[in-house]
């Protein structure tokens, strides 16, 4: 079986797509060899390895097709008695000399694929760190966390089998080791390059999560999220969200660490990246969580002026960013002080209105509850804050919103909106017409 490639000017063979290759001075074809093609996704193999049943594949295709729970082999489905994949080297010098002939028609060579990283090697790297650790052998630490993380970045593959050996604990407690001595500052090259490496390593285990969450632990991420470079400070706050998402009492644990708060708000108010911003929101939305540090921390985040701030995020922000970024609004209004920044800002009600029914589903939910939370409180006073919803248009979007459907939770409080509405709406429009009729004179 021959496949026909044609060749289109500037392109490569290195790609996973199927297109065909055209030159641009003539129709000439090339034909690429059957069994210089995975079976299964029949585009030319990069690192092709043999399977127990002799047919070979290209190891990312086979790896997929295993890892969904298959134990036969896809093209001749005999099951497999091994799943070790062993690489093929004269398919790939053939296939290279092959790319290497035909590349006056835009064909790259493929490069020699590094051989992965196994469980045995993972699992031996993990010992010497342990015995680094032991010997506060800060140095031996860092160049074994290195490799971790250099094997982390080969290939998909490599960090699969580093998430899932047992890596995650070890690093946890060497952190926690190192970050607990007296001369903290003397390891922060060593921390820095473990929360590079656990950033992509969650979940943990509780074993890895106990040790990581831990107040020492936490004193040292909170450092970093201070003080360190750019890199750390990126790293130290996806952590931070990673164990807060796992579990919330952590919390507790940062109430008694200072200038977390101050960190947070620098993170969003001086952005990295839409990662770390992300990440920023996301920690500000579990610390605010209803507990009594919780609410500690959501004075304090008022206080440095949060609110304005993510007001103004929310102006341009894309989806994602725009969902957290209510979702903290909505649970700063859960305090007084909250709702007053809130109220207080002209951008509050005209981009609650604004966001409905225009970001996402989750982005409506939130904008109805902080909508909900400033006009419950405000219909005993002189309902300043539901006059400025109406005009707004909070009154028109509700009916639609109601119309086009929402959960129960959002509906109830949609309902219970109108009817604040309704009743200043009249007196709104009673207000107007006389107000349209002040200065008629009688013509009697």
């Amino acid at each position: 079986m021959i496949l026909s490639w044609r060749r289109r000017r500037g392109a490569s063979c290195g790609g996973n797509n199927k297109s065909e290759f055209l030159d641009g001075n003539s129709n000439m074809e090339i034909t690429i060899p059957s069994h210089f093609q995975c079976p299964i996704s029949l585009d030319l193999m990069k690192d092709p390895v043999t399977l127990s049943t002799g047919i070979t594949y290209d190891r990312e295709s086979i790896e997929k097709w295993i890892e969904a729970g298959n134990q036969t082999c896809p093209a001749s489905n005999q099951v497999l008695t091994s799943l070790d994949q062993i690489p093929n080297h004269a398919i790939r010098r053939m296939i290279q000399d092959w790319c290497v002939e035909n590349r006056s028609y835009g064909i790259e060579r493929i490069p020699t694929p590094r051989i992965p990283v196994t469980q045995y090697e993972v699992s031996k790297i993990c010992s010497r760190i342990a015995v680094s650790t032991q010997r506060g052998d800060h140095k031996s630490c860092r160049e074994l966390v290195r490799k971790i993380k250099a094997w982390g970045k080969e290939s998909e593959r490599n960090r699969r089998c580093v998430v899932n050996n047992g890596t995650g604990y070890q690093l946890s407690e060497t952190f926690h080791s190192f970050a607990s001595t007296v001369s903290f500052e003397k390891h922060v090259d060593l921390l820095k390059e473990i929360l590079s490496v656990l950033a992509w390593k969650f979940p943990l285990g509780e074993e890895g999560q106990s040790k990581l969450g831990s107040a020492t632990s936490l004193g040292g991420m909170v450092w970093l999220l201070k003080s360190g470079d750019l890199s750390a400070r990126q790293n130290a706050v996806l952590v931070l969200k990673e164990l807060l998402s796992l579990n919330q009492r952590h919390v507790d644990s940062l109430a008694k660490i200072e200038g977390v708060a101050e960190a947070l708000v620098r993170m969003i108010r001086e952005p990295i990246c839409p990662k770390a911003t992300k990440a920023s929101l996301t920690t500000i939305f579990y610390m605010i969580s209803p507990s009594a540090a919780g609410v500690g921390f959501t004075s304090r985040f008022v206080e440095l002026g949060l609110v304005p701030l993510i007001l103004e995020i929310l102006v341009d922000a894309e989806k994602v960013i725009c969902e957290r970024t209510l979702g903290v609004l909505a649970g700063i209004c859960d305090s007084k002080e909250g709702r007053e920044e809130a109220y207080k800002n002209a951008l509050t009600m005209p981009l609650l209105v604004k966001t409905m029914l225009r970001i996402s589903e989750l982005a409506t939910e939130f904008a109805v509850c902080i909508l909900w939370k400033l006009c419950r409180k405000d219909k005993k006073d002189e309902g300043g804050v539901i006059v400025e919803a109406l005009q707004a248009g909070a009154f028109q979007k509700l009916l639609v919103l109601l119309q086009v459907g929402c959960g129960e939770s959002i509906k109830e409080k949609a309902s219970e909106l109108l009817k604040l509405l309704n009743v200043h709406r009249i007196r709104l429009d009673c207000a107007d017409s006389s107000m349209d009729f002040k200065y008629l004179k009688r013509p009697f």
